[in-house]
């Protein structure tokens, strides 16, 4: 039970920015912050930062199931 308090008061690791942050969205398994979701979204595809997040993006992998 400790160590769930303790993730939930230092937050989750970013896939993009691999900070923790309390605020953000899961994709599968992965967390997202808001800040680098706000990023991307408003980042041209011209823009090389774009590749930056797409090399971040291809790590999140869907779960499989198994059932």
């Amino acid at each position: 039970m400790g160590s769930l308090l303790a993730k939930k008061h230092a937050g989750e690791e970013c896939v993009i920015c691999e900070q923790a942050k309390t605020r953000g969205i899961h994709l599968y398994t992965s967390f997202i912050c808001t800040d680098c979701e706000k990023d991307l979204i408003t980042t041209d595809t011209s823009n090389p930062k774009y590749n930056y997040y797409l090399k971040k993006l291809k790590k999140i992998t869907m779960p499989e199931i198994f059932s």
